[in-house]
């Protein structure tokens, strides 16, 4: 992992990655029970997480050229881990290759079993910043807001 303040990149090129690849990917100390997908569109995915997401999120996994992605809109408590060795053949038979990321995890999706979620991107990113999913008047300098979220005058 190459880590900035807030910021930290998952890729094959990363040193982590590098010696263990397609190991389970280990999330930043939070409370990160609830789930989204906050965007997906372009050539990015985006997973938003924190303890309650109707005000907020602190942390969000940003997929780069997402290759294949299986998971419901929305989940909790998931529990990260490494590929098998059956999932991560059946993806490299499926896109003809490894891809650089290969995220698998096991998700509450409000159904009677886990949900086997796995998503396959070209790099990983995960911001840790709070992102307002609310419009806020006195909102610091900055302050990143939902995509949704607009000023009451728009």
């Amino acid at each position: 992992m190459i880590g900035m303040p807030g910021h930290v990149s998952w890729n094959e090129g990363s040193k982590v990655a590098a010696e263990r690849p397609h190991a389970a990917i280990e999330l930043p100390e939070g409370s990160w029970w609830d789930w989204d997908v906050l965007a997906w569109g372009g050539d990015q995915f985006r997973l938003a997480a924190g303890f309650d997401l109707i005000y907020h999120h602190g942390l969000e996994l940003v997929f780069t050229a997402p290759l294949l992605v299986s998971c419901p809109t929305a989940f909790q408590d998931p529990v990260f881990r490494a590929p098998t060795p059956e999932e991560l053949h059946r993806v490299t038979q499926q896109l003809g290759g490894r891809p650089p990321v290969l995220a698998v995890f096991e998700a509450d999706a409000g159904g009677g079993e886990s949900a086997s979620c796995l998503v396959a991107a070209e790099r990983l990113d995960m911001v840790r910043e709070t992102v307002l999913r609310y419009w806020r008047e006195d909102a610091a300098p900055g302050q990143r807001f939902a995509p949704w979220v607009q000023p009451p005058e728009q």
